[in-house]
């Protein structure tokens, strides 16, 4: 919306501003923390009033997990719905609404939240059930990722090659093949950061993290001086997306205010799915694939150590790799307490960020 009004810029001083993205960014960050931080309480007293709070898992309670989990019993949870309405309106706000890789992005992080609330709505209506069935879950994230890979296919450059960190001479070519990869990636973000989502302000957290990493890689792969100097994809569709990450980050932040320990209030899958869906999605606009596993580095730990158990226990004899998975839970039951968890996964986080942005000279 506002960038629609610098095409007056010659008429009415300072809208020309709004041509900015880094000016826009801003703004959007700005927005969705504010609007968070306002609608938040209102929220937490709307669901508190109708008893919408989280369920103790059983699985939780037999893992030894049983008075971590009964402080959490009853705390208001679907807080994603208030980030992604924030979200939303500050992309309207901010965003260059005719730019396809934004709004198939934006698009894609609304319909991982239908996902991520029905749920959480079953949860609910259910006590505690495990909600949608796994199957669906994974057609409906996998048509998710089907649309962002047609996208891509489809919009110029047609850019289907992998750029390999490190290297700046060779790439992978994949053809159509990109299409079941885009897939592929935006089911694995959404659902790792799900799995991460266990402890008060660990999933926001490090999203914020990942979101700032992606939103200065969405800048340098749209800005040519930057992409040529650096050796990297010049994809200017890209650099509306450092709106959606700034947005991102802004509604964590807001988020993590009610989230900190003790929360006040949980996302829920609603937020945790849509949120995570939305780096794999920038991860793909963007070129940035492989970084993804950097970037996102927690995120990959914590589903790969739900995979190792549950690999190990079932070809093992029902050994376990970790006391508990995700792997948060093991350090929970080392006798690390919550914060602690937390705040070392987050500097963790900070410093994979940090090297994926430096992967961009190191080449």
């Amino acid at each position: 919306m506002l960038y629609w009004l610098s095409q007056f810029s010659d008429h009415v001083f300072g809208l020309n501003l709004f041509r900015y993205i880094t000016v826009r960014a801003t703004g959007a960050g700005i927005t969705t923390f504010l609007l968070s931080v306002c609608f938040i309480p209102m929220a937490i007293r709307w669901l508190q009033r109708r008893g919408v709070g989280q369920q103790v898992r059983q699985q939780a309670a037999a893992g030894g997990l049983t008075a971590f989990h009964q402080q959490k019993a009853g705390t208001p949870t679907m807080g994603g719905l208030v980030m992604l309405g924030a979200l939303g309106i500050a992309v309207l706000l901010w965003g260059n609404l005719t730019n396809v890789f934004l709004l198939t992005a934006v698009a894609a992080t609304m319909g991982l939240g239908l996902i991520g609330c029905a749920d959480d709505l079953l949860k609910l209506r259910q006590q505690g059930a495990r909600g949608l069935p796994w199957r669906m879950k994974l057609v409906g994230q996998g048509c998710i990722g089907l649309l962002v890979g047609l996208t891509i296919v489809a919009c110029p450059p047609q850019n289907t090659l992998l750029e390999i960190p490190f290297v700046k001479t060779w790439s992978l070519p994949l053809g159509w093949w990109y299409i079941p990869f885009a897939m592929l990636v935006v089911i694995a973000t959404s659902n790792a950061v799900n799995l991460t989502d266990g402890l008060d302000g660990l999933a926001s957290g490090c999203l914020a993290i990942a979101g700032i990493a992606y939103g200065i890689l969405a800048y340098i792969t749209s800005h040519v001086v930057l992409a040529q100097y650096l050796d990297v994809y010049f994809t200017p569709l890209a650099g509306e997306l450092s709106i959606l990450c700034a947005a991102l980050v802004g509604a964590c932040l807001g988020f993590l205010w009610f989230n900190t320990y003790p929360a006040n209030l949980f996302m829920g899958d609603t937020g945790a799915l849509a949120l995570g869906g939305t780096l794999g999605v920038v991860a793909l606009f963007t070129k940035k694939e492989f970084l993804l596993l950097l970037i996102g580095g927690i995120f990959v730990v914590e589903a790969c150590s739900v995979i190792l158990q549950v690999a190990s226990y079932r070809y093992r004899h029902q050994q376990r790799v970790f006391l508990m998975a995700p792997i948060h839970h093991h350090f929970q039951m080392r006798g690390w307490a919550e914060p602690k968890i937390t705040v070392r996964f987050w500097i963790i986080g900070a410093l994979l960020a940090l090297l994926s942005v430096a992967t961009l000279k190191v080449r």
